[in-house]
């Protein structure tokens, strides 16, 4: 290799040791080697300068080039450096006539050769270049998936974002540091994989269970309101905490929501309340705010399982994020604690002229904290105690179970 070439070093799981004798030698005269944390620590034993490759590849671009005639450079790269891996970035950004590529066998290839299935009609992918959201619906129909993990998206985060989904078909292989001495293979149900810790040099294998048909994209359909409180996913263990479906109804019938308006749905949990209002204000917009990951990822995961397209979650704190979205017709507000106040006073602010405030909350230490506050901004302030039973047959009797009582509060922002 001509002195003035980088050379691109595919490493396995066995690092150095596994490097044919011209790769070595070259990691043994290098003055600079490039690598991510986890490959670096690949080849404990190579002295010379280490350069961690973050994000910022555009720096590692300035960074090879500076040095391209005056010393010595190595990048590193787990297995294939040409299979999903960073030569193809760099040879297009510095010039492939620039480099040597010395690979090593896939960890993807390896992956499946040690579950023993072919790879030949599998999704492939690579995590830490591409959102999972980005490419669920190649997922959701494929018989055999082969993911390239990231620090972001990890097998246990994988594992909880499809069961969110209802994708909970595929039996989950994750073989770890392939080709090294604590090489590990583990495989087990996604719901399973969900609480476990992995190396962060893994590949995650998902193979479809016979017989299981694709989880479709949205084949079930919504009533306009009032919909059963589990046809929505809900995360656990704070199933219960829904806005109840007879709650949901009166709540949007106060919010007197009209097709083409904004609305926002503040606290938004699993997105019950956002899904109903879309298809109320359509072709109009709902932005479900919520600060809860996991809630986030359910509002994302319910509007997509109905085919609503007119909600928009959106992460974060309320009232933070408010001032990044358009102004709203109605805004409803789920029973928030903590600073209720601020909150209050933020959403009125944020209304439209003639907008309209609905909170629901189920307390009575809740209702008086946040009566007061409506009541200082305008008047009337609308209250409503809603005392419920639902029906249920025992022994062919028809009886009655009493759901906890609640209470919706409305205040609208005068028209001038």
């Amino acid at each position: 290799m001509s002195s003035s070439k980088i050379a691109i070093i595919g490493v396995g799981g066995d690092g150095l040791a596994g490097l044919a004798r011209s790769a070595q030698d070259l990691l043994n005269s290098a003055d600079l080697i490039y690598g991510t944390n986890n490959v670096l620590r690949l080849i404990p034993e190579v002295s010379g300068e280490r350069i961690r490759i973050g994000g910022d590849l555009q720096a590692v671009i300035e960074s090879l080039r500076s040095n391209l005639t005056t010393r010595k450079q190595v990048v590193l790269a787990t297995g294939d450096p040409l299979f999903y891996g960073v030569a193809r970035y760099l040879c297009e950004n510095l010039g492939s006539e620039n480099f040597e590529v010395y690979s090593h066998v896939s960890s993807m290839q390896l992956a499946f050769a040690r579950i023993k299935e072919s790879w030949e009609e599998a999704f492939l992918t690579d995590l830490s270049i591409r959102n999972l959201d980005d490419v669920l619906d190649r997922i959701r129909t494929a018989e055999t998936v082969g993911l390239f993990t990231s620090d972001i998206y990890t097998p246990n985060r994988i594992a909880r974002e499809l069961l969110v989904r209802g994708l909970d078909y595929f039996k989950v292989y994750v073989c770890e540091n392939l080709g090294g001495r604590d090489e590990r293979i583990t495989q087990g149900e996604l719901v399973e994989i969900q609480s476990q810790q992995f190396d962060p040099l893994n590949v995650m294998i998902l193979r479809r269970k016979a017989g299981r048909p694709d989880q479709p994209n949205s084949t079930r359909r919504l009533m306009r309101f009032g919909n059963p409180d589990d046809v929505f996913a809900q995360s656990r263990p704070k199933s219960g905490l829904i806005t109840q479906a007879e709650v949901r109804a009166i709540a949007l019938a106060q919010l007197d929501l009209r097709s083409g308006q904004i609305m926002w749905d503040v606290g938004a949990g699993s997105g019950s309340v956002a899904l109903e209002a879309a298809q109320l204000v359509e072709p109009g917009r709902v932005y479900a705010i919520e600060q809860d990951s996991a809630d986030y990822h359910l509002i994302v995961a319910n509007a997509d399982t109905y085919g609503i397209h007119n909600v928009q979650a959106v992460f974060g704190t309320a009232p933070a994020v408010f001032a990044n979205l358009p102004a709203p017709d109605a805004i409803f507000i789920g029973g928030n604690g903590g600073e209720i106040a601020r909150l209050i006073e933020s959403s009125f602010a944020a209304l439209r002229a003639g907008g309209r405030l609905v909170i629901n909350v189920a307390t009575l230490e809740m209702l008086t904290a946040t009566y007061e506050v409506m009541k200082k901004l305008v008047t009337p302030v609308n209250v409503l105690l809603l005392n419920l039973s639902r029906s249920v047959e025992q022994l062919e009797a028809l009886r009655f179970e009493a759901v906890n009582p609640t209470f919706v509060l409305r205040i609208q922002k005068p028209e001038n």
